[in-house]
C-alpha cells in the first residue's frame, strides 16, 4: 500500500508538473512565457501571445493531465487517485523543472474533478465561464469556481473528497493572491483589453 501510494504521488507530480503552456509557445517560436505579460504559464498569459489557439491548446492540455493522472491512477493504482490528484495540482503549481514556478491551478483543477467528480467539474466549469463573461477577468472565474467545488461536494455529501477539495481550492486562491488584490483595487487586467 506504501508502494502504491509513492507511485500514485509521483505518477500525479510528474504528469501535472509537464508546463505545456512554455512548451507549446517555445515549439512554436513565440519565445518564453515567461517573459511575457504575467509570467505565468498559464492559458491565460498564453493569450497574450496573440494566438486563442495556443491559449485554448494550452487549457485543455493543463486539465487533461490532471485527468490523466486520476484516470491511470484507477487503473492501476486503484484506491490511490486522490493522491494522484492531490499531486497532479502540486506539480502544476510547483513543478520541479521550472524552480517550483508554475501555473495558477485552475485548469488543472478542472480535469481532476472531470475524472473523481463529474458534476463538480459541470458546476466548476459553468461557473468559471460565467464569472470570466460576466467580469471579463479570467482570475475571477477561476477563483469562482474553486469555491464551488467543495461547496458542491459538501452539498452531495461526498465528505470522501471534501478535504482534497478544500485543499486544493486553498492552494488556487494562493496563487492568487496578487490577483485578489488588484482585483479590490480595480486593476485587475481584463480578458482581451490589452495585449502584452
Amino acid at each position: 500500500m506504501a508502494t502504491d501510494t509513492v507511485l500514485a504521488l509521483l505518477l500525479g507530480y510528474l504528469l501535472g508538473s509537464i508546463p505545456f503552456g512554455l512548451v507549446l509557445t517555445r515549439l512554436t517560436g513565440r519565445g518564453d512565457i515567461r517573459a511575457i505579460g504575467s509570467g505565468n504559464i498559464g492559458a491565460t498569459n498564453v493569450l497574450r501571445t496573440g494566438s486563442k489557439g495556443l491559449a485554448a491548446a494550452t487549457l485543455v492540455l493543463d486539465a487533461l493531465k490532471g485527468t490523466a493522472a486520476v484516470w491511470i491512477a484507477q487503473r492501476y493504482l486503484a484506491g490511490h487517485e486522490v493522491a494522484a490528484a492531490g499531486a497532479a495540482m502540486i506539480g502544476h503549481l510547483y513543478p520541479v523543472w521550472l524552480r517550483f514556478k508554475g501555473g495558477k491551478g485552475v485548469a488543472t483543477y478542472l480535469g481532476v474533478l472531470i475524472a473523481l467528480y463529474p458534476f463538480g467539474a459541470v458546476m466548476y466549469a459553468v461557473m468559471w465561464i460565467a464569472f470570466i463573461w460576466a467580469t471579463r477577468m479570467s482570475s475571477a472565474g477561476g477563483l469562482v469556481a474553486a469555491l464551488v467545488a467543495p461547496i458542491a461536494a459538501a452539498f452531495q455529501d461526498r465528505w470522501d473528497l471534501l478535504p482534497l477539495l478544500a485543499g486544493l481550492t486553498l492552494l488556487v486562491w494562493w496563487k492568487h493572491r496578487e490577483n485578489i488584490v488588484r482585483i479590490r483595487a480595480g486593476t485587475e487586467p481584463r480578458v482581451g483589453a490589452t495585449k502584452a
